[in-house]
Parts: C-alpha cells; sequence; structure tokens
C-alpha cells in the first residue's frame, strides 16, 4: 500500500506538469481552452503548472538520492581526497 501512495506522489505532479505543457502548447498554436478568458492567462497556468510539477519531481529525487548518498559531489571529493593520499 505503501509503494502505490509514492507511486501515485509521484504520477500526480507528473499529469499536473504534462497538462501545463499541453496548456502552453495550446497556446503557441491559438487554441484558447474554455475555463481561461484570455490567450495570455491560458499560457501562465500552464508555465506555473509545468514548474511546480517539474520542481516537485526534481525536490523529490534531489531529496532522495541525499538521502541515499547519490551525491556526485560527496563522489568527487572522496576520489579526490585518495588521489591526494597517494602522492
Amino acid at each position: 500500500m505503501s509503494r502505490f501512495i509514492a507511486l501515485l506522489i509521484i504520477v500526480i505532479p507528473g499529469a499536473v506538469a504534462a497538462i501545463g505543457i499541453k496548456l502552453m502548447r495550446d497556446t503557441l498554436f491559438d487554441y484558447l481552452n474554455a475555463p481561461f478568458p484570455w490567450i495570455w492567462l491560458q499560457f501562465v497556468s500552464g508555465l506555473i503548472f509545468a514548474l511546480v510539477g517539474i520542481t516537485f519531481i526534481g525536490g523529490w529525487i534531489y531529496y532522495r538520492d541525499k538521502k541515499r548518498n547519490y551525491s556526485y559531489r560527496e563522489k568527487r571529493r572522496k576520489e579526490l581526497a585518495k588521489r591526494t593520499k597517494k602522492m
């Protein structure tokens, strides 16, 4: 059950980002969707949706990698420390 909830936590922001990208694409092709009275409002809403979704997913990946010590910087520091010890 917890894996299902974790999947939903990732899928929902992904869907929000996809909807945002779709709204921006529709604006580019001059197609106005129903709830928006102006085309610029549709683009701004799409931009906000896309940024919120992508930011949430990026933050989740960053937090997960940090928790599991997958940091590139940490690996790089350890590698440099080994090289300086050998000299």
